[in-house]
């Protein structure tokens, strides 16, 4: 697990997207919560995991959502991550030596870490988790004030949790 859990302060980065754009949690912050989300693209989970996040980014996009990728990769390969899995929020390139990776003490992909407004975490998990995504569904419908739609769409074998 995540070295910053629930009720913790998330520690502040500034990180440059694969198109090299800044993102600047605090300014983030000021808009509403951010979801990151810690992958490696050679990671089965993450692969598992980020077409679930992309549809959670499809139920809040237009209310404005932030939900960031951070790679342990370079730009080349996660790119072609995106294209392979359909990812279309950004995601941001956390060089070696992964200095936002460790201020989160990241032991496990992916992580995923809903940061609220205030700055608090307000959830912290790794690997997959069924209970956690919809919990932060709830919480972002909570946020912008939404009903979204079914996350998990019936007929799907969505397992309880795998580890990162």
């Amino acid at each position: 697990m995540s070295a910053v859990a629930a009720g913790k302060a998330a520690p502040a980065f500034e990180l440059t997207s694969m198109d090299g754009k800044a993102y600047s949690l605090q300014q983030a912050l000021e808009r509403g919560p951010v979801l990151a989300a810690f992958f490696k693209v050679g990671c089965p989970t993450c692969q598992f995991t980020f077409p679930f996040l992309e549809r959670l980014y499809q139920q809040f996009r237009e209310k404005g959502v932030e939900l960031w990728g951070i790679v342990q990769d370079n730009a080349r390969d996660a790119q072609r991550f995106a294209k392979t899995y359909g990812i279309n929020f950004p995601i941001l390139i956390d060089d070696e030596p992964y200095e936002t990776s460790q201020q989160y003490g990241l032991e496990y992909v992916p992580t995923l870490v809903l940061i609220a407004p205030g700055g608090q975490v307000e959830l912290a998990n790794d690997g997959f988790s069924k209970r956690d995504l919809l919990e932060i569904q709830k919480s972002l419908g909570r946020h912008f004030s939404v009903s979204p739609p079914a996350l998990f769409q019936p007929g799907e074998k969505i397992p309880e949790f795998k580890p990162g």
